[in-house]
């Protein structure tokens, strides 16, 4: 199984996993070992439905060259193409829109019912850390964004449902659980009638042993309160880092993109949370290049950055997406001019991210280790600084003894503008 997208199409696909080993399957590394290949798709943004159609364009012709039986196309580039999908692909035996592994079941002909508890790591997979997708949809309504069409509203799934399963993470291995949705601070709006995740987290710190990592990932700014702060900065167990997608930060095109959150307001978060702690780490993502952005507009958003001071920042140009509003906006910003501006934004990140790193040299960490170079005696691995996959990671010199999964403490010798080099403590636990 191919799973493709983000981290909560990863969960999709352990859950889907989790069945088709209950059916009966059995999960394979490679496709050169399968009879059947399923690709968990991703439709968010046209790059990602391109990769999508790539992978099962592959399929389909190790298919015609007899090297495998069966394809299945699952998730949500399905959602959002599904007839042209099933017209252009005829060789695909088997469909299911995301999540509905209930009717894959069917399709593949099994009468046994499909139980959404249970979760099965896909192999290649690392098993410290793993994700746990807390709701699903989403009601915000950004102007450039695909996702209420593709996923509907938001679902928060039981609090009950989501403890049990973040014991059974740790129970299988885990010492990092990243919590991921569309919106984090939108849990529990639809079973509560009001946003609910401080009240979660609670229930979650309860469930997972001490030394488990919990992460926060995707918290739409607007939901950020100060119930939520004071739960995260009270915890031993949530990490103080916090993923905060602002996507812009001047008023004008805020509007534009249907995000009503001032830049005012924008500042007196993150100023409340470096105020609480000067060492702790931000990430946003933001767009360049939106519909109406102007050169003063992004001067404004280069303003914002250089006052908040962002450990981590993700960016991308602005892609004008089928069915969207923003895609039929006016005063489009020409392509050269997007890809200056990225240039722009980007070196400035990186000043302020090795100015950031800066701050840990001769100073202590503890570590997750992910990998281990025995004959380099080097291992790699993150602190609570950076989330797996997104940010840089921390080089540990004399690691070559340590075990995959294990924490570490390190001292930290010298910084880069994404990774951290340092030296081993302690033999690890």
């Amino acid at each position: 199984m191919l799973s493709l997208g983000c981290a909560k199409n990863q969960v999709d696909s352990e859950r889907l996993a989790n069945a088709l080993v209950a059916w009966g399957y059995e999960l394979v590394e490679t496709v050169e070992e399968a009879g059947v290949a399923i690709v968990n798709t991703c439709g968010f943004i046209r790059p990602a439905a391109e990769e999508s159609i790539r992978a099962i364009l592959q399929m389909e012709e190790l298919k015609a060259n007899r090297r495998l039986e069966r394809i299945g196309v699952v998730g949500c580039l399905l959602n959002r193409y599904g007839e042209t999908l099933r017209k252009e692909l005829p060789s695909v035996d088997f469909w299911a829109e995301a999540e509905d592994w209930g009717t894959l079941g069917e399709r593949l002909g099994k009468t046994e019912p499909y139980c959404r508890e249970g979760r099965m790591a896909l192999p290649g997979t690392l098993p410290w850390t793993r994700y746990l997708k807390i709701a699903e949809g989403c009601d915000n309504r950004c102007s450039y964004c695909t996702i209420p069409s593709i996923r509907g509203g938001v679902r928060s799934l039981p609090p009950d449902f989501l403890a049990k399963e973040a014991g059974e993470l740790a129970r299988q291995g885990a010492r990092e659980i990243c919590l991921v949705a569309q919106d984090l601070t939108a849990w529990g709006v639809d079973l509560f009638g009001k946003r609910s995740l401080h009240l979660l987290l609670r229930e979650l710190e309860s469930a997972v042993p001490e030394g488990t990592w919990l992460r926060l990932l995707y918290l739409h700014p607007s939901g950020i309160d100060d119930a939520l702060l004071e739960q995260v900065l009270s915890s031993s167990r949530i990490l103080r880092y916090l993923d905060v997608p602002i996507q812009h930060a001047d008023a004008g095109v805020l509007r534009s993109m249907n995000r009503e959150i001032p830049p005012g307001r924008l500042r007196e978060i993150f100023g409340k949370i470096r105020g609480a702690d000067p060492d702790f780490a931000l990430r946003t993502t933001v767009m360049v290049g939106h519909p109406g952005e102007d050169e003063a507009a992004f001067g404004n958003l280069l303003d914002f950055i250089a006052s908040v001071q962002f450990d981590r920042l993700g960016a991308f140009e602005f892609s004008p997406e089928e069915g969207t509003l923003s895609a039929s906006l006016r005063n489009k910003v020409p392509r050269k001019v997007k890809k200056r501006r990225m240039e722009r934004l980007m070196r400035l990140q990186e000043e302020i991210s090795l100015e950031r790193q800066g701050r840990f040299e001769g100073r202590s960490l503890e570590v997750l280790v992910e990998s281990v170079e025995p004959g380099e005696d080097l291992a790699l691995g993150r602190s609570y600084r950076e989330a797996p996959e997104v940010d840089g990671l921390v080089e540990i010199r004399g690691g070559g003894a340590l075990q995959p999964g294990c924490f570490v403490t390190v001292t930290v010798k010298e910084a880069l503008e994404h990774d951290l080099v340092a030296e081993v403590q302690g033999n690890g636990v």
